[in-house]
């Protein structure tokens, strides 16, 4: 597995659209970077993005067991741990994709969306997965995106944040 890129629009503290590549200079031919920046600058939004592409979750909202509600901005109440309580304040949709490759050495398109009706209702968050190289969608419920994620990473949301990311608050865990 090996991510090729990160995009997302109005998550958190990232409102206009953002793009990282890792296949393109100087990223590409790095075998180290940081992401830095000052506090609220976005840094933990751009793995939150990348969690929420591939796993429609982020380790930064927590367990699912439990949680309070909160607002979401717009009079709803929704659980703490609801991925879509990272949408913008006054946004109507937001995005997380990941572009990787895939154990099977395919390319891939992970994308989480979610907007709001025209009631200002959230509506529930659509998660896609797309074969680059055909265009073909892959999976048609939440379940089914989930497994075929899973299956090209060869990895669960469990494995990917112990192996690959290093969440802000789980350094002890390190």
């Amino acid at each position: 597995m090996r991510i090729l890129a990160i995009r997302g629009e109005n998550l958190a503290s990232l409102a206009a659209p953002f793009e990282l590549r890792f296949d393109a200079p100087p990223i590409e031919s790095s075998r180290i970077f940081a992401i830095v920046g000052s506090t609220g600058a976005g840094k933990s939004t751009i793995l939150d993005a990348l969690c929420l592409a591939l796993f429609h979750r982020t380790p930064r909202l927590g367990a699912m067991a439990g949680g309070t509600d909160v607002s979401d901005g717009a009079g709803e109440r929704i659980k703490s741990y609801d991925p879509r309580a990272l949408l913008h304040r006054g946004a109507t949709s937001a995005f997380a994709e990941c572009e990787f490759e895939g154990q099977d050495h395919g390319r891939y398109r992970a994308r989480w969306s979610v907007r709001r009706a025209k009631s200002g209702r959230l509506q529930p968050a659509k998660p896609e997965l797309f074969h680059l190289e055909s265009g073909v969608a892959i999976g048609r419920t939440k379940g089914e995106v989930s497994a075929e994620i899973g299956e090209r990473l060869g990895l669960d949301f469990e494995q990917f944040r112990r192996s690959v990311l290093l969440a802000q608050g789980d350094f002890a865990a390190f």
